[in-house]
């Protein structure tokens, strides 16, 4: 028994010590308005996203990207949208799993990249609310008491004798 406090006690010490971690790191899209369009793409952390995967969409084909390119070693990415082309333009940055979408209103009617802020979506922003992180602790010590009570019933069965092999057999549908 002081075997299993002492599992449980060592499961607790690092399910609030290594918790905090183990978040992972949405992504923050923010804009310029200049006679081009300017994208900084960082992670939540204000790490650039270098070298990120960019695709630019017209208004009139959301379907098929305008431009592809990618972010420099500063997470920034620079293009010119035809003003022949009036509405929201999409510009989606991604790499290694994470991104976002950031809508960019451009026309005479919208301007180019007016001050207004564009929404923006993140793929995560990292944190974790109490109710999840009680979650994932439960199940963490469930999984643990659980396989420290497997174990010690085991041995403590083992050790009495009462699945040894002087246990007789019970007959099993009228086999010897």
């Amino acid at each position: 028994m002081m075997r299993l406090n002492s599992i449980i006690a060592l499961a607790g010490c690092l399910c609030f010590g290594v918790a905090q971690a183990a978040f992972a790191h949405g992504v923050k899209l923010t804009q310029q308005p200049t006679s081009a369009i300017e994208i900084q793409a960082a992670y939540d952390s204000g790490t650039p996203m270098v070298n990120a995967q960019v695709n630019v969409y017209a208004p009139d084909n959301p379907a098929s990207p305008w431009r592809v390119g990618v972010t420099d070693d500063q997470g920034v990415f620079v293009f010119v949208p035809d003003p022949q082309k009036s509405g929201y333009w999409e510009v989606q940055v991604r790499q290694a799993g994470h991104g976002g979408v950031v809508s960019i209103p451009v026309g005479p009617d919208l301007g180019i990249g007016k001050s207004t802020p564009a929404p923006v979506q993140s793929s995560g922003s990292g944190v974790y609310n109490p109710l999840q992180k009680g979650i994932m602790l439960g199940s963490v010590i469930w999984g643990l008491v659980g396989t420290a009570l497997f174990f010690s019933r085991r041995k403590s069965e083992g050790a009495t004798g009462t699945l040894g092999s002087d246990t007789p057999r019970p007959d099993v549908g009228g086999l010897p």
